[in-house]
């Protein structure tokens, strides 16, 4: 699976983005997805997960929860994260991974990854 992530950008506080990570390969559809971040000088941080379940159950750090939604649309090979009421401390470096263990929050529990979108908020 390849990963394309696209939509970042420079937004003032409190405004909004939406992140989009195109897939190519076969059985997108059997794959869990996330979203990481990452800001200078810090690790890499779990953002959000979707499921592969019929319910494709969400997941979301606690930072974001209310501010940001991830979906996603097998027909398209896509995910995505509508991000709302931006903060300055969400700038970063914005990663779309995919794996096979729904709700995973740790980096290393997903295997493809992309290239990164950066996301900067001014205040």
């Amino acid at each position: 699976v390849q990963l394309q992530a696209s939509g970042g950008g420079l937004v003032q506080a409190g405004g909004s983005l939406r992140l989009s990570c195109a897939a190519s390969g076969r059985s997108f559809s059997s794959y869990a997805l996330g979203w990481f971040r990452q800001a200078p000088g810090k690790e890499r941080e779990f953002v959000a997960s979707i499921g592969v379940s019929a319910w494709r159950s969400t997941y979301y750090t606690e930072s974001v929860k209310g501010r940001f939604t991830i979906s996603r649309d097998n027909t398209r090979n896509t995910v995505n994260l509508q991000m709302n009421s931006l903060k300055p401390e969400d700038t970063a470096v914005y990663y779309c991974a995919a794996g096979t263990v729904s709700g995973a929050r740790t980096a290393p529990a997903y295997d493809y990854w992309g290239q990164g979108t950066q996301v900067t908020v001014s205040s």
